[in-house]
């Protein structure tokens, strides 16, 4: 669905598209915080030029506005697909290009104002915060949002460690927008990554901050882990979200003879499968983690095992479509009498969904919560 965003004090709109682009679709590609923070941002006496970073843009509308506005822009985003859909709306409203930077690399120093969606994850938001404190000072315009019901005492106790005063608005539209202002020195910074030990599996597995399931594994992927198979033919195999990489660990461990590709949209999950992989004596010529859209321009056809634990939402939003477009994604990949190998809560419907797609579908294993579900690319 195409959106539009009245810009404040003006007669133009922003013409906005989630991504990936669906038909019949029913969500906006911006909510409440994006416009409580642009309106804000638009009482700002900034010069042209002025140097603006925004971090965790969803689909690029804070990036699109200030981009309109004439600002230098850098924007930072974990994720493949919020990136794409901010270069793909700044193409639909005739912008400027901007500068795009993952989670993981360093931020730009003479910052003049920072635009910044809070994280889900308290731990991804320490980090952040860390990162900022040594970028920003008294003279960085500083202005945070979410949604209300997201904004607790302890995310202003977050902002006032890291970075300094910080105050909030009321709320307007069940959003909230958060004011700092950076006076503190930047302190010794933890070790963002979290380690968690799986001795069942001899598994020790590093997480950056913004992994799901950071502090323990994920229970889906627990009882994944003893149905990966191991068989001489598999030569290719795909850990499809692959978020630390403990699937692909363990299909490289099953399957010595295999080469092992470990996707996921998150840069911090694509870090975190590489060195996990590493840590545990994987060859490093026997894999290659790449940060991507599920599949797209994944150019095979010759995969023999695909393993999937979908993700159920995109940002806030629960969405069944990414599950989909992994199977897709999959059945494109594989090679004839190729499997994919599924996990998913059982509500989830899976089965119907994969049945429609490549007629023959088996249960694996399940309980109560889960299910493990088999498909093969006849």
């Amino acid at each position: 669905m195409k959106t539009l965003l009245p810009i404040p004090d003006s007669e133009s709109t922003l013409t906005l598209h989630r991504y990936p682009q669906r038909k019949n679709e029913t969500l906006q590609a911006f909510d409440a915080a994006d416009e409580y923070m642009i309106a804000h941002a638009s009482t700002w006496s900034l010069r042209k030029n002025a140097r603006i970073l925004i971090i965790n843009d969803q689909f690029g509308a804070l990036s699109c506005w200030a981009s309109q506005q004439g600002f230098d822009v850098f924007q930072v985003s974990d994720s493949v697909i919020s990136q794409q859909a901010t270069i793909e709306n700044l193409a639909h409203n005739d912008l400027a290009g901007i500068t795009q930077l993952t989670s993981l690399d360093t931020l730009p120093a003479d910052i003049d104002a920072v635009m910044f969606r809070v994280p889900k994850s308290s731990k991804m938001l320490t980090w952040q915060l860390q990162q900022l404190a040594s970028v920003t000072d008294a003279h960085t315009l500083v202005l945070a949002s979410a949604k209300a019901k997201e904004i607790h005492t302890s995310t202003l106790n977050q902002f006032e460690h890291w970075l300094g005063a910080t105050t909030t608005s009321l709320a307007k539209k069940k959003a909230r927008l958060i004011f700092t202002t950076p006076t503190k020195q930047p302190g010794p910074q933890p070790d963002p990554v979290n380690d968690v030990d799986v001795p069942e599996f001899s598994m020790r597995l590093a997480n950056w901050p913004n992994v799901f399931s950071a502090k323990k594994l994920d229970i889906a992927a627990y009882l994944m882990l003893p149905h990966i198979p191991s068989q001489a033919h598999l030569k290719r195999i795909v850990d499809l979200g692959c978020g630390n990489g403990v699937l692909a660990l363990q299909a490289a461990r099953n399957n010595p003879a295999a080469f092992i590709y470990a996707v996921d949209e998150s840069h911090m999950a694509v870090a975190s499968a590489k060195h996990n992989l590493n840590r545990h004596d994987i060859d490093s010529r026997r894999f290659l983690c790449e940060a991507r859209d599920c599949l797209t321009g994944f150019e095979h056809s010759d995969i023999d095992l695909v393993l999937c634990n979908p993700p159920f939402h995109q940002q806030q939003t629960i969405t069944d479509h990414i599950a989909w477009q992994m199977f897709c994604d999959a059945k494109r990949v594989l090679t004839t009498n190729g499997e994919l190998l599924v996990i998913g809560n059982r509500h989830l419907g899976y089965h119907t969904k994969l049945k429609r797609l490549f007629g023959h579908v088996t249960v694996v294993a399940s309980n109560k919560k889960f299910v493990i579900l088999k498909a093969v690319n006849a």
